[in-house]
């Protein structure tokens, strides 16, 4: 297994990914207006029209050795992804789903000190369409490997090791949900 290090922009927040083999997460590249809308609303460069690159894994696979204190949960809507982002720099780090039960993590792959041993990006989601609309690649597969990533860490147990929520299944980190003003401020076209 490779132990993949991260850090955010200013080193703070570090720690390491476990990642067996590029198949056992997904590297992929997400388009969508949101994680557009998240990267400026943290003061990030554009990401458009590149998109943001992400290793798709498990939260037990996750481990932060410095910094979790400095952690903090960004939500574009109240019942929106947690983008957890460094407060020292703003520097976007990990998303999650709202319940441990739902294990899956997303770590941006701008933070981790290599992505070779992620293998070749297998999907782009929310591709704008000339006319309007959304088109993606690889989403069939990278949705069943995310499917059964979920089931395999509920059946083991694995999802109660995560370093992002606590026993009771609450998140470590504060919560910011942005206004509506907020969020359309931060939305470019």
């Amino acid at each position: 297994m490779d132990r993949v290090a991260f850090s955010c922009t200013c080193g703070t927040v570090a720690g390491h990914v476990g990642v067996t083999s590029p198949g056992a997460g997904n590297h992929v590249v997400c388009h969508c207006p949101d994680c557009r809308t998240a990267e400026l609303a943290l003061d990030q460069p554009d990401p458009d029209p590149d998109g943001v690159e992400i290793w798709q894994t498990t939260p037990d696979c996750i481990k932060i050795e410095q910094g979790a204190d400095r952690l903090a949960i960004l939500r574009l809507s109240p019942k929106g992804l947690y983008r957890w982002h460094a407060t020292c720099c703003n520097a976007p780090m990990f998303n999650t789903l709202r319940s441990p039960r739902l294990a899956f993590a997303g770590i941006a792959a701008a933070r981790l000190s290599d992505t070779a041993p992620l293998g070749p990006v297998i999907g782009h989601a929310f591709m704008g369409k000339p006319g309007g609309g959304y088109r993606h690649t690889g989403f069939a597969r990278v949705g069943a490997r995310v499917l059964r990533m979920m089931l395999r860490a509920n059946l083991s147990g694995k999802w109660r090791r995560t370093p992002f929520f606590d026993t009771d299944g609450q998140p470590r980190a504060d919560i910011r949900v942005l206004s509506r003003d907020e969020r359309m401020a931060h939305q470019r076209h």
